[in-house]
């Protein structure tokens, strides 16, 4: 496994250059290293350790996203993330230290109150004959799985459950996983780079010159998988003029083993932004998670103050984005809830505000018992489709056709990381004449 820091000025030309150390591009790198016969791989991150940024546990919901209980989804969108979850479940299921990465919770989406209820029956009836674990529980069959969420609740409630499946994942180390699998291969030029921030990328007679903080480097294909900062790399580029980008942060508060698996909310469909849900922290045994809630911060990312002037130039403020901003903001359900989610922020009444919402999962939630998570939480980099005047929710690519890929992957991006690499494989073996064993692909992760 060849993990390097020092200078990478050198004269050869690598086959495709992967931009990003995250879960998406640690997938590519994987995918092209074990399914093709691209020979001389190369992944450039810019930390000195891999998935430190939004793939780090703290920094997500940890969340193995099936569509089973994100009332967000619609079917179609639901089986899309379901195949993605299976291959990275088909990987991880494998390897000797899946009990590091891949966690089996029950979990549930809970409907309280009439309307809410019929809804959730109705989507049972459609989603179920999909999924085979799919449960219809009412209030006794909830009160025995998480006895919380039903205590001191006097509405009528029901739940869509899948009690024994994986529903969480360590996505870092699924990360690391990818990497030493990938740098193991004998037969093949992979290396990983760290401490590598990659400044500008620009065309030249071999293809693709990436200039670096530690020297310059030349790749017949480049994927850039970084987050807001593909945008940014794009439009440096001449691409994806059309898209704007509004980082949303995300916040967490902890409560001592509120719940026994991931709890989630029926999503209210004004709102573009995901429903509140608790979840076990994988990484701070003993501790749920409530959130994320949700807050627009001028920032590629979380607490790093570093990348404001990078949003300025990604965010570029014109009359399409203002436009597309205003019709999100005339909807008083979208603008009291991002209010709302400026106060979460604020010191001392923060809790306050938020038991509310915690109270929609667990009831009887105290607020001696709910603590703001310092730290914790990431940046979700939404598009704003500055033709259509509307966001562009969950992933986008931009793929010119020349040679270049721009990856953004807000959430279920994780979950799909597998998937949305099989995607940019095919793109990348087309374009430079190789091939892949995709029967091999196929029957190892699908």
């Amino acid at each position: 496994m060849e993990l390097k820091g020092t200078s990478v000025e050198n004269k050869q030309i690598h086959d495709v250059i992967i931009v990003g150390g995250g879960v998406s591009g640690t997938a590519l790198l994987y995918l092209l290293a074990e399914y093709t016969d691209v020979e001389n791989i190369l992944l450039l991150e810019k930390y000195a350790a891999i998935a430190c940024v939004n793939s780090h546990g703290r920094n997500n919901s940890q969340t193995l996203h099936c569509g089973d209980i994100e009332t967000n989804y619609t079917l179609d969108k639901a089986l899309q993330v379901k195949a993605s979850a299976q291959m990275v479940v088909s990987y991880a299921k494998e390897l000797k230290n899946k009990d590091q990465m891949l966690y089996k919770f029950p979990k549930m989406v809970i409907a309280a109150g009439e309307k809410e209820v019929n809804l959730l029956r109705e989507r049972f009836n459609e989603f179920s004959p999909h999924y085979s674990g799919m449960q219809l529980l009412e209030r006794d069959q909830i009160s025995k799985i998480e006895p919380a969420v039903t205590a001191g609740r006097n509405e009528e409630i029901v739940a869509i459950a899948v009690i024994d499946d994986y529903s969480a994942v360590n996505f870092q180390a699924l990360s690391e996983s990818f990497v030493e699998k990938a740098t193991s291969l004998s037969n093949k030029k992979v290396e990983v780079k760290l401490n590598t921030k990659v400044l500008n990328i620009s065309e030249s007679s071999d293809g693709y010159k990436v200039k670096t903080n530690q020297g310059n480097l030349q790749a017949k294909f480049v994927v850039v998988s970084a987050g807001g900062h593909s945008l940014l790399f794009a439009h440096k580029m001449g691409f994806g003029l059309e898209y704007s980008c509004l980082p949303m942060a995300g916040s967490f508060y902890y409560a001592p083993d509120a719940l026994n698996g991931k709890v989630y909310t029926v999503q209210n469909d004004k709102l573009p932004f995901a429903a509140i849900h608790g979840d076990p922290d994988v990484l701070v045994p003993g501790k749920t998670r409530f959130g994320p809630t949700a807050l627009a911060l001028p920032l590629l990312e979380r607490y790093n103050i570093k990348t404001f002037p990078e949003f300025l130039r990604v965010f570029k403020p014109d009359w399409n984005v203002l436009k597309a901003l205003w019709g999100l903001l005339k909807v008083s359900d979208i603008r009291n809830y991002m209010f709302k989610n400026i106060l979460f922020e604020i010191p001392v009444i923060r809790r306050f505000l938020f038991l509310k919402d915690a109270r929609k999962i667990v009831p009887q939630m105290k607020l001696k018992d709910l603590t703001f998570a310092h730290k914790t939480g990431g940046i979700r980099p939404i598009m704003i489709d500055k033709k259509k005047h509307c966001l562009h929710l969950g992933e986008a690519k931009l793929n010119p056709g020349n040679g270049l890929i721009f990856n953004m992957t807000p959430s279920p991006g994780a979950t799909s990381c597998l998937g949305n690499a099989e995607k940019d494989l095919d793109i990348i073996i087309n374009y430079l004449g190789a091939s892949a064993d995709k029967d091999r692909l196929i029957k190892d992760l699908k």
